[in-house]
């Protein structure tokens, strides 16, 4: 899977637009980790926990998205797009949100199509 978060990509060419695919994660902070990284607050730096938590809701949006494009036999993603958001009545849940186009890709000459 090629991904991009251009409208294109260079020297390549887009045989079909298969449609606007999108990956959502939601991702709570339980109060340990909210006492942890608050303490980091008080001292300064950068809160690893929170860090850590923004990654792994990242990382589980764009498989999201991956599967939902290979689902349509797309073997690129183009103008993706990655938007967070805190949710919930307290800020305590986390939410990424990934979008872009899957697209089919003309093969390069001699070239194998990229999608199996």
């Amino acid at each position: 899977m090629i991904y991009a978060t251009t409208s294109s990509l260079q020297g390549r060419e887009v045989e079909a637009y298969l449609g606007i695919v999108f990956g959502d994660a939601v991702s709570g902070v339980n109060l340990v980790k909210d006492f942890l990284a608050g303490i980091r607050d008080l001292v300064g730096g950068r809160s690893q926990t929170y860090e850590r938590e923004l990654g792994n809701a990242r990382d589980a949006a764009m498989s999201a998205l991956t599967a939902q494009a290979q689902a349509l036999g797309a073997d690129a993603i183009i103008g993706i797009d990655v938007d967070y958001e805190v949710l919930g009545s307290n800020n305590g849940m986390l939410m990424v949100s990934a979008s872009g186009t899957a697209v089919r890709l003309k093969p390069l000459l001699g070239e194998k199509s990229l999608t199996p």
